[in-house]
């Protein structure tokens, strides 16, 4: 197992925003979580990034209880792609300056552009865009360098939240494929959160739905649509969009 979260509760002043969260997630195995805004996904998201704290439960990421863990080592093993890529990226480097940082941290070695070149043609950018600064991409080539960093330290996870709603129908297919390919042939377990149910069956193994900072159903994509048990799963189900991609 690669990430097993227990009974996650947090609260915003004296609003409850998670109340007994958990969720387990094997190696290449994709989880979408999916809700209404508002709901939770995005601070869960940044609870088991370790962006900040849970009030209650605990974060095991390949065995190891990361809940209140200091530092960044276990960034090795997790990685994020967020909603909007270029946010991500310092607008004073290159992309491939930003790319090679997380090698030089955690793996050092040398030939870091040739390594950054072969990891920008796994996400189907050209070599020369090592070069380019983050104003010169369009939003999926950014997406694409952001995935190219994520991976760049071979990690066990991957955190997506929202990374897709920020470009266009077209790319965002495209963005979701290169995922799902790279989480199969890397056996990168993937925790991709979105509002966008259209995207999970082309994705996600498995899908919870979090209502209200709880988790109401979960299921396949296929045993949400014929089995939904929470009515608020089977008001989200109704839309055609989520039927013809399953």
């Amino acid at each position: 197992m690669i990430l097993d979260v227990r009974h996650i509760k947090k609260f915003f002043g004296n609003k409850l925003v998670l109340d007994d969260v958990s969720l387990t997630l094997d190696a290449g195995e994709c989880l979408g979580v999916v809700g209404l805004s508002g709901c939770g996904k995005s601070t869960l998201a940044r609870i088991i990034a370790r962006l900040i704290d849970c009030d209650g439960g605990q974060i095991v990421l390949c065995g190891e209880d990361i809940t209140h863990a200091a530092g960044n080592d276990f960034y090795r093993d997790m990685q994020m792609i967020f909603q909007t890529p270029e946010d991500s990226f310092d607008p004073r480097r290159t992309l491939g300056a930003s790319i090679a940082e997380p090698i030089k941290n955690f793996l050092g070695g040398d030939n870091l552009r040739g390594r950054v070149e072969n990891l920008l043609a796994e996400v189907g950018l050209p070599a020369a865009y090592v070069d380019r600064y983050p104003r010169e991409v369009s939003g999926g080539e950014c997406q694409r360098a952001a995935i190219a960093r994520a991976i760049s330290v071979a990690p066990k996870l991957l955190i997506c939240d929202e990374a897709t709603s920020a470009l266009d129908v077209t790319i965002q297919a495209q963005v979701v494929a290169l995922i799902k390919n790279l989480c199969v042939r890397r056996n990168i377990a993937c925790l991709f959160i979105t509002h966008d149910l259209a995207l999970l069956p082309r994705l996600a193994d498995r899908v919870i739905v979090l209502h209200g900072g709880q988790i109401v159903d979960s299921g396949s994509p296929r045993q949400l649509i014929d089995d939904a048990k929470s009515p608020f799963t089977r008001q989200l189900m109704a839309s055609d969009f989520w039927e013809e991609a399953v």
